[in-house]
């Protein structure tokens, strides 16, 4: 899954994408505001992690202009200052959750992933879809009671369709959230993932909507 982070401290900024990348996401990491306005207005990310304080365009201005055109996406806020009244604009404004400076990374990906769970309707960590449930806290999947052994790419595909539950998700988007924008359009490796993760989960589980993409069924 994309996530795009928003950071001008590049020692925090790398940090943040070193931790989030060993947790099994592709990170877009931008320094200035006025890029994370764009990036965010047209791309698509499963959540974004925002600093307030950047250069050019301040991150509340960059959070209320996603919500006024639309974006839905969560979005963490970021900052060195612990003054409650800037805790409360950014609700305000539209973010989804808030840590102050400095923090643990270890419960900034936590909240993260609990977000994005949220944003995909899943309250718990376990995530069912039909026969096929998704542990997210270990990074597994269970079909009807067997555990299969998948590697990050095969999860990441499989939580991206668990988080569309009922709708099929187009090659290319997957490939987006999985490879990042740089490999986005290799959809033929998509193929080959689907063919790999079927022989493992086995029939009836990952449906091909032609022309559509590919849904998890959920009977």
């Amino acid at each position: 899954m994309r996530v795009l982070v928003v950071e001008d401290d590049p020692d925090v900024g790398e940090d943040l994408s070193r931790a989030l990348v060993d947790a099994g996401y592709v990170v877009e990491l931008v320094d200035a505001g006025d890029e994370a306005w764009f990036r965010g207005d047209t791309e698509d990310y499963a959540a974004a992690i925002l600093d307030l304080g950047l250069p050019r365009l301040d991150g509340l201005s960059v959070l209320r202009r996603w919500r006024e055109s639309g974006r839905r996406f969560p979005v963490l806020i970021l900052t060195a200052r612990g003054d409650w009244t800037e805790k409360v604009e950014g609700i305000d404004a539209g973010a989804d959750d808030y840590m102050a400076k400095p923090f643990a990374m270890g419960e900034l990906v936590a909240r993260l992933r609990g977000l994005i769970r949220r944003a995909g309707g899943h309250l718990s960590s376990a995530i069912n879809v039909g026969r096929l449930s998704l542990d997210t806290g270990r990074v597994a999947a269970v079909v009807e009671g067997r555990t299969v052994r998948l590697s990050p790419l095969e999860y990441r595909f499989l939580e991206i369709l668990s988080h569309r539950p009922g709708q099929p998700v187009a090659a290319h988007e997957i490939a987006e959230h999985i490879y990042g924008t740089a490999e986005a359009g290799d959809t033929n490796a998509i193929e080959a993932l689907v063919t790999r993760l079927r022989r493992k989960l086995g029939a009836g589980i990952i449906e091909t909507r032609r022309g559509l993409g590919y849904m998890l069924a959920d009977d």
